[in-house]
């Protein structure tokens, strides 16, 4: 039987039992980075009072899952010592707690991001006004490979980082709505996407909470209230405790054979054999040689892995043209495009979705090896200044 996987990569806690077994906790900003400012409360306050509630409520409940916070006082934690903590404690999951803000005074609601490229100019906005943190730091400029957050143009490195995890995080994303809607009582604005930096350097499901809007003298009063936060806590928490128990039943289900035998639980213990014929198949499932220059990253939309290899022509990619294969930590994984235009990547990656393949997400290479999306972008960065 054929093992076969789409978008869903292993996590790094995958030797374990359970799926979800440690979860960090992310409240927003912090020390002398306020975020939004309301007309009585600061939202590095208010984050700071859900995100406690919500790692007790976690605690107390299910005994089996680590909590770690990025902060747990008044002090402030630039965003990639954040991503770096919750990379550092091999989480299953990142929550970062915000409140939002708006010219409007009536806008109001609930909404939830997850990593993406923004679909509206009002997603750009919220990313921006949350980026701007970065602000605050030392050398921001080098510590973020030269992102500015009031670049437009910037904000396109996004479609590289966190896709891979993109149907956990919509999944995720999805039940803290609904526990908004139902629990909470809140107005639900929706699951949306935009390229947050708080985001794009964890290497796990994650997304961004925004709890209300400061900017509005109603919801502002019902945040800094006891009942409010432990409202919006117990929503997150219920959304927590569901996401966890599907995760889990998905866990148990990928880790055994249909014939009932235990999946290998590393990558390492199932790795084939690649054969030099199934080498040079690579090669000529790969675009011609000409088409990109030598030592130029390209990028491509990658839908698909499996465990044994499968046909190009296989009845399962319906849809797409093109297809070739690349093998990679002990799976077969398939691609579409060759690009060396991210901006055109993205657009396949829309393409592939589009035909069904909700999780795909654009990966990078360089001479036909893949390469990390933090060396793609400094490539880049470096074709551009030379």
């Amino acid at each position: 039987m054929v093992l076969f996987i789409i978008g869903v990569p292993a996590s790094p806690s995958a030797c374990a039992d359970s799926a979800v077994r440690t979860v960090v906790i992310d409240p927003g900003h912090g020390g002398r980075e306020p975020g939004a400012v309301g007309r009585r409360s600061k939202e590095k306050d208010i984050a700071l009072a859900i995100g406690l509630k919500l790692g007790e409520y976690i605690r107390e409940n299910i005994h089996d899952v680590e909590v770690v916070f990025t902060r747990d006082s008044d002090v402030f934690v630039p965003l990639h010592e954040r991503a770096q903590i919750a990379n550092d404690s091999n989480a299953d999951l990142f929550i970062s707690i915000h409140c939002n803000s708006s010219t409007n005074s009536l806008a109001q609601g609930t909404e939830t991001f997850v990593m993406g490229l923004h679909r509206s100019q009002a997603n750009l906005e919220v990313a921006r006004r949350e980026n701007k943190s970065i602000l605050y730091e030392d050398d921001y400029l080098e510590t973020y490979d030269g992102f500015d957050p009031n670049s437009p143009e910037a904000n396109i490195i996004f479609a590289l980082y966190q896709n891979a995890y993109l149907d956990q995080s919509l999944q995720m994303a999805s039940l803290v709505q609904q526990q908004f809607r139902h629990r909470a009582r809140r107005i639900d604005r929706g699951v949306k996407q935009a390229g947050f930096l708080v985001l794009y350097q964890i290497a796990m499901p994650g997304i961004l909470v925004e709890t209300g809007f400061l900017s509005n003298p109603a919801e502002e009063q019902y945040l800094r209230s006891e009942s409010g936060q432990s409202y919006i806590a117990s929503a997150i928490f219920r959304a927590f405790r569901d996401y966890k128990e599907e995760q889990d039943v998905l866990f148990a289900a990928r880790n055994t054979y249909h014939t009932g035998h235990s999946r290998p639980k590393t990558p390492q213990a199932r790795q084939p054999a690649v054969t030099e014929q199934e080498q040079a198949a690579v090669v000529e499932a790969s675009p011609e040689p000409d088409t990109v220059a030598v030592g130029q990253v390209i990028f491509r939309v990658q839908f698909a892995s499996t465990s044994e290899k499968r046909s190009l022509d296989d009845p399962v990619f319906q849809g797409l043209e093109d297809i070739s294969w690349y093998f990679h930590e002990g799976l077969y994984k398939y691609t579409v495009g060759n690009e060396p235009s991210l901006e055109k990547a993205a657009e396949i990656q829309q393409t592939v979705q589009d035909a069904g393949f909700r999780d795909a997400f654009v990966v990078a290479f360089l001479n036909e090896k893949r390469i990390s999306a933090a060396e793609a972008i400094r490539l880049l960065n470096q074709q551009a200044t030379d």
